[in-house]
């Protein structure tokens, strides 16, 4: 039987705010055996860049990142965002390592090419969204060496294409092809959490929770513009996580990573009954 194994993504929006934040270290912090922390921070990115004067581009959740962009996300994610994560965890007596992809050459990935899209009645349109890496690899026996060291990886959203360049990589990308990658190794339960209760069929009430997304469901949602923006990635990731052998994912409030609520996310062939775990 494999080893449980608890990977846990937190938003931007929470690591902005220092309440939820402290809230969601100490749970963190609580949760028994191994574990992995993946962390966003696009809002402090955003909030930098303005800083010094540059505009933050995004398509379907997706942050266009040219060389300034770049400098910035490096010195954000890698640097500020990351290693406070890290000093703090420490502190909450989780002996924490903060990783981005380029570091022992954990995950390696390409620069995305320019995607074109066509919406009904309009002309298509391309996109190039810069120096955005989508993956390629996850060294799955590094990650799980150092997991089963005692040591906590904390991964920030940055990869690198192995040929010096670092990349710009969705947090949730990162969170979903690295559970991915261990499943193979650890009964892996992946949990995205953010300021919310989990996916919500109004985005103006907290408690219109949607339980259970299946991927005709997410289809349907996407369609009838129920679900929108960053939380299409995020959903996407987590189809592909579940798809490839990870147990079980859940998108809940950053305060509720017990996995006790929120929204699974599961196949179209799931039993049902996973309904009665979620509270």
């Amino acid at each position: 039987m494999k080893e449980k194994l608890t990977i846990v993504k937190v938003g931007g929006a929470v690591v902005e705010d220092e309440a939820q934040l402290a809230q969601l270290l100490k749970d963190f912090s609580a949760i028994e055996g191994k574990k992995v922390l993946i962390h966003g921070g696009g809002r402090r990115a955003t909030q930098t860049a303005a800083q010094l004067g540059l505009e933050s581009k995004m398509v379907n959740g997706r942050r266009i990142t040219d060389a300034d962009m770049l400098t910035v996300v490096t010195m954000v994610y890698g640097g500020l965002v990351n290693k406070n994560l890290v000093a703090r965890l420490q502190a909450n007596g989780v002996n924490a390592l903060g990783l981005t992809g380029a570091d022992i050459d954990v995950i390696r990935s390409h620069r995305r090419p320019p995607v074109t899209y066509t919406a009904p009645a309009s002309e298509p349109v391309t996109i190039d969204y810069g120096f955005v890496g989508d993956v390629d690899r996850v060294d799955d026996a590094m990650l799980a060496r150092i997991v089963n060291a005692g040591i906590t990886p904390v991964m920030a959203p940055l990869t690198h294409d192995g040929q010096g360049n670092i990349l710009n990589t969705n947090a949730d990308t990162i969170a979903s092809e690295t559970a991915k990658a261990l499943a193979s190794h650890f009964d892996v339960t992946l949990i995205f959490s953010f300021e919310k209760k989990g996916v919500l069929r109004q985005p103006d009430d907290d408690d219109s929770v949607i339980p259970v997304i299946t991927r005709a469901d997410f289809m349907k949602y996407k369609a009838d513009g129920t679900i929108s923006g960053g939380m299409l990635p995020k959903i996407e990731n987590a189809l592909s996580a579940i798809d490839a052998g990870v147990s079980r994912v859940i998108i809940t409030l950053a305060s509720a990573i017990d996995g006790s609520q929120g929204t699974v996310i599961t196949t179209d062939n799931e039993d049902k009954r996973i309904l009665k775990t979620i509270g």
